[in-house]
């Protein structure tokens, strides 16, 4: 996924199978405001809801919906042999019309920015269904999983077109630095690069997707950052620890957009400009053969 923790992903997949977070704080054996607050924490780093009244019944968004849909289908993992062999044989399934499926992945904040185009489109083609993989984030992982028949289209983040796999441009979105409002670099009315070197940088953890993009963009806008004094995925630690002024922390996308949008949370007037993340769209090499999946690549840049 976006890689959240994998504490956030498993309490999301209880809240979905409890219905609601006092349930799902009694399974877990802990406080409801515990569940809360990791879910707060899951829908900010991706970038949508995936509850509707979280407190309350906890229903499901579309997106939940999707998010969950994908998390079930990437993490199942086949039987034992001897499991199978213990296992009795399965009822005839009821006979239902055949959908054709379109494997789409992306980074989960990628499928934010247009889950609505998917609801749309699955509702215009009833005979299409739309499944996600939600684990694509760098060019790398989209050749794979289009090489592989895991994906059908694949979205990614570059910082330029890429070598060795054909896409094309869908938009991109600025990298920013954000402190807290107190910190001296909020305050300041230009950031230089030599008072960056002093500030300690804080970020998501080294196995996060969009970690290794963010470190690429940091990179070639030469800014001078030691190694990063924090490292965590769980945003509300993030927030609350440049609320402290305990550093800076790069951010694109709808986290940077939400980010900006807290109390006691500035984003940084640096006197040089970061490097833009591009996001691309990428198709499998059969897609020609399968018109569907070419419609809804087309219908997604409308």
């Amino acid at each position: 996924m976006s890689s959240p923790s994998l504490r956030q992903l498993d309490i999301f997949a209880q809240m979905v199978a409890a219905g609601d977070a006092a349930r799902c704080a009694d399974t877990l054996g802990i406080a409801p405001e515990e569940v809360l607050r990791d879910m707060a924490a899951l829908e900010l780093r991706l970038g949508y809801r995936l509850f509707d009244d979280p407190a309350g019944e906890a229903r499901l968004t579309p997106a939940g919906r999707k998010t969950a849909q994908a998390m079930t289908l990437l993490t199942q993992d086949a039987p034992l042999e001897a499991e199978r062999e213990a296992q009795p044989p399965p009822s005839p399934a009821p006979t239902a019309p055949l959908r054709d499926t379109i494997i789409l992945a992306a980074p989960a904040p990628v499928f934010g920015h247009f889950q609505d185009a998917l609801a749309a489109f699955e509702a215009a083609n009833e005979d299409i269904a739309i499944a996600l993989d939600l684990h694509v984030h760098n060019v790398r992982d989209a050749a794979e999983a289009l090489a592989a028949g895991r994906a059908d289209i694949a979205y990614f983040y570059a910082l330029e077109e890429p070598a060795g796999l054909q896409s094309r441009y869908g938009w991109s979105e600025p990298l920013s630095l954000y402190a807290g409002s107190g910190h001296v670099l909020a305050r300041a009315d230009a950031v230089s690069r030599d008072m960056l070197a002093i500030t300690p940088l804080l970020a998501m953890e080294p196995q996060n997707g969009v970690r290794g993009i963010v470190d690429a963009a940091l990179t070639r806008g030469r800014l001078p950052f030691a190694a990063p004094e924090m490292e965590s995925d769980n945003m509300l630690e993030i927030v609350a620890a440049l609320r402290d002024g305990a550093g800076c922390f790069a951010a694109f996308g709808p986290l940077a957009r939400d980010l900006g949008r807290m109390s006691g949370i500035r984003r940084l007037a640096l006197e040089i400009p970061l490097p833009a993340v591009e996001i691309r769209q990428a198709v499998g090499p059969h897609a020609a053969a399968k018109p569907a999946v070419e419609a809804l690549a087309e219908f997604l840049f409308l």
